[in-house]
């Protein structure tokens, strides 16, 4: 038997065994046994895998969806890794970012706020709450992150957007067209609300950002934020948030404006 602990959340106990169906779905054809648990207190979901093909099977799910680091000295330093947003509004000058350490204890990854300004807003001096508007942080929203330093006897480690998140962040602006981001729901039954609500003719697509992340792409002149009550009806337990290119747009107008003003 081989055991991992993927990058994967369950937003509540109840969501295991989904989980677990989801997983086995993708091991259709391999002989091997899976068995899915929940770590202590984060939420990431531990695997256990037996069989004639476990050891295929786990290279399978760990390339697939990621893999916990677990201990801090086996963060590596300018690596990547895919974490989740913790509790925002705790701080106005970082945003953590839970990537999988939680043994002998939880370490957390720390963006601070000069880094997030100088790499989504050209280094302005925007408030925190602000970048959290704009860009639609939210807790357990998947973040990839680069790892910058590791500090092993204090327990620290700092980080900064990935080029990846970067990369996603500048063609979702490109696009022009608004995503509402639904965390803690499986794709069917995020396709599900959208068709209930009577929305499937104003979404171009389903993005999927993790197995219980999803990004829901509105056509082009859909307010996102619209949704959010009648599609949220038949997601009692997700949380949402929108990214909107308008928003973003406009603000980067509007400072540019600022700027030339006071030359």
């Amino acid at each position: 038997m081989r055991t991992a602990t993927l990058l994967i959340k369950a937003y509540d106990h109840s969501q295991l065994r989904m989980i677990k169906e989801v997983l086995k779905s993708d091991l259709e054809g391999l002989n091997a046994e899976l068995e899915v648990s929940e770590t202590a207190s984060p939420g990431w979901v531990r695997i256990a895998v037996s069989g004639e093909d476990e050891n295929t099977a786990l290279n399978y799910l760990t390339r697939e969806f990621g893999q916990c680091p677990e201990k801090l000295e086996s963060v590596e330093r300018f690596s990547t890794i895919r974490g989740r947003i913790k509790a925002m509004g705790k701080s106005s000058t970082q945003v953590s970012v839970d990537i999988g350490v939680f043994a002998p204890r939880m370490v957390e990854a720390t963006i601070p706020l000069f880094r997030l300004q100088g790499q989504l807003v050209d280094g302005r001096k925007v408030a925190l709450a602000k970048l959290i508007e704009l860009f639609g942080f939210c807790e357990n929203f998947p973040l990839n992150v680069k790892i910058l330093s590791v500090d092993v006897v204090q327990n620290h480690v700092k980080a900064m957007l990935a080029e990846k998140q970067l990369l996603q962040y500048e063609n979702w602006t490109r696009s022009l067209l608004h995503r509402l981001v639904i965390l803690g729901a499986k794709l069917y039954d995020v396709e599900s609300a959208v068709e209930k609500a009577g929305f499937s003719r104003d979404v171009v697509s389903i993005e999927a950002l993790g197995l219980l992340e999803h990004a829901v792409v509105c056509k082009l002149g859909t307010d996102a934020t619209g949704l959010i009550p009648k599609v949220g009806r038949y997601l009692s337990q997700a949380a949402f948030s929108v990214f909107s290119p308008e928003r973003i747009l406009e603000f980067s107008q509007s400072a540019s404006l600022n700027s030339l003003s006071r030359i």
